[in-house]
């Protein structure tokens, strides 16, 4: 892995913007300081919460931040804490520590112990899988950054210039606890429009293409390379993956943005399931997907197409399957795509009612944070409205639709937790509904 390197100046080329960095500043080092317009407690502060910054700020460096005086003048400034700075990101501060000490090499590592101990003391996550995630981002006092373990391989992914600098070092800390012997990081897909910066997927030498781990005695491949999505596997879904596979024993299922197969190959295997069909339009995942039901001796059909016409075909047709999951990838990014994001979940739903047999499951589930859940479920109510029926210029549903009852909601496993301070962490919505027709 990487030796922390020289600080960055921004007006430098992006090799060194994005050079790794240690956890800790020398003694001596000089901190500049970001003073906030009002005092904070959530780890993630917008641009327009800042009032002054010092001008020898760069981005990705640590800052000390302040709250302001108040109405006495004379009254000394209030150091909340220590956050990472970056002029170019909407979220311009990620506080890491709200305390008058600086976080130091032995905080790091207590921090890492507490992830650690959470997922393998109280969870005890080793017990059904040799995946799972050991970092969740400001969950787990590392705001940008997530991690996680697929056997002896740490993949992470990062949402911030400052923890991108500085994941090499988070890495060897877990490497160094867990005995973990590769790693990779990679830049989230927009981290360029969100913080001013890319850059290319990074290996440790020696790191596989491919990587085996086991969930509940199930088998999965993962790709490590640039074909992937986040950090190549969903351990998110994992205890959900289990829990559907209750209802699938000798049923039909259809498994709607099925990425790699996780859903699809857990049905047949776990849950002993008649049939399966998996669809998706990324040829790459179908290529995985396929080679988890071979590892697996499972017959499961794959089929590469956008699911909103092979849907719509499929109704057409007059197909319909007992239990269906539709967990679509990321549909909200952010703000300005709410209500085009929001747009295509009610059509999505919509459509996927329609393929659910009469008495038949269908597991609904939202990545998008910025929906929230009051919006999720009114969405659900309007898509049974408009399932199967004509609906007139005002929006309004004038036949049957669906009668959708809702029996359990759960979001991502336990080794994804929410952190008290920072509610959009819980971002992942798992809605499981019994469908049937309408009176």
């Amino acid at each position: 892995m990487n030796d922390p390197t020289r600080p960055v100046r921004s007006g430098e080329p992006a090799a060194a913007r994005n050079a790794a960095r240690g956890l800790t500043v020398s003694p001596g080092d000089p901190i500049p300081v970001v003073r906030l317009t009002s005092p904070v407690r959530q780890p993630l502060v917008f641009r327009k919460r800042i009032a002054e910054v010092d001008p020898k700020a760069r981005a990705g460096d640590l800052v000390a931040v302040y709250a302001p005086k108040g109405s006495d003048v004379n009254a000394a400034e209030r150091l909340l804490g220590y956050g990472y700075y970056n002029p170019k990101a909407t979220v311009a501060l990620r506080m890491i520590r709200f305390a008058a000490e600086l976080p130091d090499q032995a905080w790091w590592e207590r921090l890492v112990d507490q992830a650690l101990a959470l997922r393998y003391e109280t969870l005890k996550v080793q017990d059904d899988s040799d995946a799972c995630r050991l970092i969740h981002a400001e969950a787990d006092g590392f705001p940008g950054l997530v991690i996680d373990r697929f056997g002896d391989v740490l993949s992470g992914e990062t949402f911030s210039l400052a923890m991108y600098q500085r994941s090499s070092a988070v890495l060897e800390l877990l490497a160094r606890r867990c005995g973990t012997k590769q790693a990779l990081v990679r830049t989230s897909p927009h981290s360029l429009a969100q913080e001013g910066f890319e850059a290319p997927l990074w290996r440790s030498p020696g790191c596989p293409a491919t990587v085996e781990i086991r969930e509940f005695g199930t088998r999965f491949r993962i790709r490590l390379d640039e074909s992937s999505h986040k950090t190549g596997f969903f351990c998110d879904q994992r205890e959900n993956r289990k829990r559907l596979a209750e209802f699938c024993a000798g049923k039909s299922v259809l498994d709607l943005c099925c990425y790699s197969g996780g859903f699809s190959v857990q049905a047949k295997k776990l849950g002993a399931a008649a049939e399966v069909t998996g669809v998706d339009l990324d040829e790459d995942a179908l290529a995985v997907a396929r080679e988890n039901a071979n590892l697996n001796q499972q017959r499961i059909r794959w089929v590469q197409a956008d699911v909103f016409p092979w849907m719509r075909d499929a109704i057409r047709g007059g197909r319909q399957f007992d239990v269906v999951v539709l967990d679509p990838p990321k549909l909200i990014r952010n703000r300005e795509e709410l209500e085009e994001g929001t747009r295509k979940h009610l059509d999505l739903n919509r459509l996927a009612m329609q393929l659910v047999r009469p008495g038949g499951l269908l597991l609904s589930c939202t990545c998008a944070g910025l929906l929230k859940q009051t919006e999720f479920m009114r969405l659900l109510q309007t898509a049974a409205w408009q399932a199967g029926s004509t609906v007139d210029a005002t929006g309004l549903s004038n036949g049957p639709g669906r009668k959708v009852r809702i029996f359990a909601t759960s979001g991502a496993a336990g080794d994804h937790p929410v952190g008290a301070d920072s509610p959009e962490s819980a971002y992942l919505q798992a809605v499981w509904m019994r469908v049937d027709p309408a009176d």
